[in-house]
């Protein structure tokens, strides 16, 4: 059986596929890395592709007088969810993805997020093929000021945050968005804490940094099966049902942090293995 090609599309040279890209590989996929700060290389169309992936990056998703090329990476999301071709958004690309089919992003209006950070998933998340298979309270990489505050139309959320409502979202039957990192090394991690050190002036920096250090590991026992069943949605696309509307009272999330403790003591009891939550207080810039 031939790789599924994955086009990934890298906003910003600070943001590259890293891990995520190891692991994609692993699962059998082949890449075909674009950077789109260079004309030359962004895509005109998805020939080619059997599944798109757009990373995050340091400008907003409507950025586009510095940032021209954000028109056409936006262009290629509209067309993937048009096509039905295998679609993954992460940080400013879930961004993109909202904006480029009627979802609105803005400034987060409860602050920015830095560092390691735990999301709850909603009940829409339970039979999603990528989200299903997850633990109730992953541990993300946060790094990002903006938000989505209004889905697209038709989009399902998925997982949500105290510190951020919408975590990840479905749209359509095999587009998927997350506003968090998936991707980081600690190397990364602390590259972008160098850069955007004026916008950390309040935060303990070391601490976010010891914190994301330690809880890599984590992410990748969590993060690597998720990019291989995104994966195994590129080889066979026909293999995922489209999405079903979830009861609200099944959807709401899990913001309470006593009720996300809960969850935490029993899946903690279960793997026997230590957790810690995440730190309260501030969060700073990147997508």
């Amino acid at each position: 059986m031939n790789a599924p090609v994955v086009l990934v599309v890298q906003p910003d040279e600070s943001d590259p596929p890293a891990r995520l890209g190891d692991w994609l590989l692993e699962a059998g996929a082949a890449l075909d890395v674009r950077r789109a700060w260079l004309a030359s290389e962004l895509p005109q169309s998805l020939d080619g592709a059997d599944a798109l992936i757009v990373l995050g990056g340091d400008m907003g998703a409507l950025d586009d007088r510095d940032h021209p090329w954000l028109a056409e990476v936006r262009s290629l999301l509209r067309t993937a969810v048009a096509a039905q071709l295998p679609t993954l958004g992460v940080c400013l690309g879930a961004q993109l993805l909202a904006a480029a089919n009627g979802g609105r992003v803005e400034r987060n209006p409860l602050g920015p997020e830095y560092g390691a950070q735990l999301i709850a998933k909603r009940g829409a998340a339970a039979n999603d093929p990528l989200f299903g298979p997850l633990p109730i309270t992953p541990d993300v990489m946060q790094w990002h000021v903006d938000a989505i505050t209004a889905l697209p139309p038709g989009a399902i959320q998925l997982a949500s945050s105290p510190g951020c409502d919408v975590q990840a979202f479905r749209l359509g039957r095999l587009a998927w968005g997350v506003q968090f990192h998936i991707e980081t090394t600690p190397q990364i991690v602390r590259d972008w804490a160098r850069a955007d050190a004026a916008s950390l002036e309040d935060y303990d920096v070391e601490r976010i940094l010891a914190r994301s250090d330690s809880v890599h590991d984590d992410l990748v026992e969590v993060w690597q099966p998720f990019a291989a069943a995104f994966v195994d949605v590129a080889r066979d696309p026909n293999a995922v049902e489209a999405t079903r509307a979830v009861p609200t009272s099944l959807a709401g999330p899990v913001t309470d942090p006593a009720a996300i403790r809960a969850a935490l003591a029993a899946e903690v009891t279960a793997a026997r293995a230590p957790v810690t939550l995440p730190m309260p207080g501030p969060r700073p810039d990147r997508e």
